[in-house]
Formats: C-alpha cells, structure tokens, sequence
C-alpha cells in the first residue's frame, strides 16, 4: 500500500502543468557546481626565455577543481528565450607549479574567483515536464586575493580581470506549482596574466573550465 501511495505522488508531481513558461516569468536556481578548470599553461616558456635555457622545459601552472553554491537568476523573454545571470559565490582554487626536467612541484598558493555569467537560454520544450536548453553568453571574471609565491622566483601577482564568452547546456525537470529540478553545464573561457611582483610577465595562464552542477527552483 505505502509503495502504491508513493507511486502515485512521484506521478503527481512530475505530472506536467497547462503552461509551464509564458514571457515575463522569473526562475531562481541554486545549484551544486564543480568547477573544474581545463586550463593551458606557458610557464616553462616564459621561464627559458627568462634563464636562456631549459631550466624550465614542461613546467607549468596547474588549478585545482572546487565545488561551490550557485545561484541565478532567468528571466523569459518570450515563452522559448530567457535570459539568465549566474551569481556564483567566490571560488576559491589551489594553484601550483608542476615541475619538468627533475624539478619537484611546489604549491603557491591560491587565488579567489569572483565569476558572474549572462547567457541567453533557448528552452525547446518550456511546456513540458521535460525542458532542455542551450545558451551562449559572456563572462566577467574578477581575481580576488591573487598573490601567490613561489620559492623558486618569489612573489607572483594574478591579473585581476578576464572577459570571455561562455556556452551552456542543460535541463529543467518541471514539477508542480512552478518548482523545478536542475542540471546544468558551463564552458567558461577565463585567462588571465601572471607575473613576477614587480616584474615581468611568467605565464599566459587559460583556466577555461567546466562548471557542471545539480540544483532546485522556483518559478515565479
């Protein structure tokens, strides 16, 4: 009986509504996201051009992953087109050199980053209990706290700012009375400059990373 009755409330539930989108709607997410960089580094040859040899041969800088909350805003357009803004806390990541030629890697540090995102969302089936999307759109990305150091050339300073576009896939799972379940995948092009305190540009550092999270929301 109790699983005949749980049955019945899972259809109810993700039984789908007259209109689930109309234009002028809001939808606020929160998420889970791994933040998981892809990122390209150039240390070593800005290292062999700095000694004028191979000391730094394969050497480059490497971002850890971090899991963060995410939350954001939509806005539909029309019953197909929303605009959505990403209002993702800080994320705060572990950067390290990793050594070539016999060198041993080293940690540096971390740098904090501040990602807000606008995409613009084309949703396939807004009136169904089922609704994928695409989405393209910008990315703004501020380095906060990005001094790092290093033992084997001292202290290294994070350009503070990155512009770049951003791709998006993902979908809604509609349930009643306008909640919703969530999955969501971001490509964020981030790169940033890196250089010595004081000194001359190290590494030409694409971070670039995935941002694939799980969330709820509400639409209003």
């Amino acid at each position: 009986m109790k699983l005949k009755q749980s049955v019945l409330l899972v259809c109810a539930l993700l039984s789908p509504l007259a209109a689930m989108a109309e234009a002028g709607d809001w939808v606020v997410r929160a998420r889970a996201v791994n933040v998981s960089p892809n990122e390209s580094s150039d240390l070593g040859k800005y290292l062999n051009g700095m000694t004028g040899g191979a000391a730094g041969a394969g050497s480059k800088l490497e971002v850890n992953d971090q899991v963060i909350p995410e939350l954001d805003i939509s806005y539909y357009v029309t019953k197909n087109i929303a605009l959505e803004l990403v209002l993702a806390l800080g994320t705060r990541h572990d950067v390290s050199i990793k050594g070539a030629n016999g060198v041993a890697s080293e940690n540096l540090g971390s740098v904090n980053l501040l990602p807000p995102t606008l995409t613009a969302q084309w949703h396939f089936r807004p009136d169904q209990t089922f609704d994928p999307y695409v989405g393209a759109g910008v990315n703004y990305t501020r380095f906060m706290d990005n001094g790092l150091h290093s033992n084997q050339v001292g202290d290294i300073r994070v350009e503070r700012n990155s512009w770049g576009p951003a791709l998006q896939a993902g979908f809604d799972i509609n349930l009643k009375d306008g909640w919703l379940l969530n999955a969501d995948v971001k490509y964020l092009w981030i790169d940033t400059d890196v250089k010595l305190k004081n000194g001359p540009k190290i590494d030409s550092l694409d971070i670039n990373p995935w941002v694939i999270g799980f969330g709820f929301g509400k639409r209003f």
